[in-house]
């Protein structure tokens, strides 16, 4: 049973709204933020990445950073840039990209249901990023981004959704600048409201596309509050979200980088891949690419390699990997464990300094442009499936850290949920 809650939405008003909304916080660095926010003063960043505004020796956990977030949001309230709802409302989010489009429930969710699983996750946080968005979370006192969400879809669900947005004209309704069309409604019936709420109580789980980090921030800081005392239905015992259903979210490749080849010789390295023709215990066929073109793999335990100046083509081979294990059958995991690990020498992809992780909105292009300017090699990967993703989680497993890249990405700013 799934808990959703409405709330008094801090929203900016309808004239700033494509001006304050901002990608998430951590799909960029700290310089394409500060070159996000030139000319524009009502960026949400200023909240989110408030490290932007101070000089680039102060690190984005200083005390100070979080102090300069809490001042510029409530500044963009005292300036009426943001305002709260006088009352506790639902939301509707759509996104629509290259005719494609998904429509989310805005709504504040469990902690609770966080820590007890019925709100699922796919993968492991890191500590020193928890603990960023924690303490910016009680400085704000405020869930400043929503994290994605789904469910397994359910008709009476959308269909309720669907028919508030046929029947209203949306509050918000702008481009942003990468072609993403935002549309939000402001769901203030009671009826309806209740009839939602309801609904949900029959969703078995909930599951986190993407936002680990804020939502394990969203229970730490809760855990904090609850220090001094608390009933049970404060708003920090809650955190924002955004719900769709599972069918129309989309998940793009997300791609690796590695930055030397771990003392090894282009030739060596090739030669010390697992592959097809070393006879037994092989893993991957290998194919040099003859095309002059990048090589996106088409399938699922297909995956490109580009070293060298050359792209091939690495084919899993069947009965090199647990295909009854949800884990283990991922190709980001044949790929760590058959050959990032054992021949690169790279163990733990949360600390290990020599891979970067490429989103695949960044295109092909992006892996060849790394290793031009001198990475040793890059992998491109067919995506994992919403599908997979289900699985590892009812399995009470997490997949390899940056499974997933889901496009289009949800704007910070358009909702910021007050801790009271």
């Amino acid at each position: 049973m799934a808990t959703i809650k409405a709330f008094r939405a801090i929203r900016p008003v309808k004239e700033l709204a494509e001006k304050v909304a901002a990608l998430p916080y951590d799909v960029m660095s700290r310089e394409e933020a500060k070159q996000m926010v030139e000319g524009n003063e009502f960026s949400f960043l200023r909240v989110d990445r408030a490290e932007i505004e101070m000089d680039d020796k102060v690190p984005f956990d200083n005390p100070l950073v979080y102090e300069r977030a809490s001042e510029n949001l409530k500044r963009f309230i005292k300036k009426g840039i943001l305002v709260q709802d006088p009352k506790e409302y639902l939301y509707v989010y759509q996104l629509e990209s290259e005719g494609i489009s998904q429509a989310g429930l805005v709504a504040c969710l469990s902690v609770d249901e966080y820590m007890e699983g019925i709100i699922k996750k796919h993968e492991y946080t890191r500590q020193d990023k928890e603990l960023d968005r924690t303490n910016h979370i009680l400085k704000c006192n405020a869930n400043t981004g929503p994290i994605l969400m789904f469910y397994r879809e359910q008709s009476e669900i959308q269909e309720t959704i669907d028919e508030w947005m046929q029947n209203k004209a949306p509050l918000n309704n702008f481009v942003s600048e990468d072609g993403i069309a935002h549309r939000i409604w402001v769901i203030d019936n009671p009826d309806t409201i209740k009839r939602l709420a309801e609904l949900y109580r029959g969703v078995k789980s909930l599951y986190i596309a993407d936002g680990h980090h804020r939502c394990a921030a969203a229970a730490g800081a809760c855990l904090e509050k609850r220090k001094n005392g608390y009933k049970g239905n404060e708003e920090f015992n809650f955190f924002l979200g955004v719900i769709f259903p599972h069918s129309q979210l989309r998940i793009l490749d997300y791609n690796r980088v590695v930055s030397d080849l771990n003392d090894m010789t282009q030739e060596e390295f090739i030669k010390a891949i697992p592959s097809s023709n070393r006879g037994t215990g092989t893993v991957f066929e290998v194919c040099p690419v003859e095309q002059a073109k990048a090589y996106r793999p088409q399938q699922k335990h297909n995956m490109g390699m580009f070293t060298g100046n050359k792209w091939y083509r690495l084919k899993a081979i069947p009965g090199s990997w647990d295909s009854n294990d949800p884990v283990e059958s991922l190709d980001v995991s044949i790929l760590q464990k058959n050959l990032l690990e054992p021949v690169l020498g790279i163990k733990d992809l949360r600390t290990d300094e020599r891979i970067e992780f490429v989103g695949g909105i960044r295109g092909l292009e992006e892996l060849e442009k790394r290793v031009a300017l001198g990475a040793a090699a890059a992998f491109s990967l067919y995506p994992t499936s919403i599908q997979e993703l289900m699985e590892v989680a009812d399995a009470g497993r997490v997949m390899p850290p940056k499974s997933t890249w889901f496009e289009p990405k949800l704007r910070s700013g358009l909702f910021i949920h007050d801790l009271g």
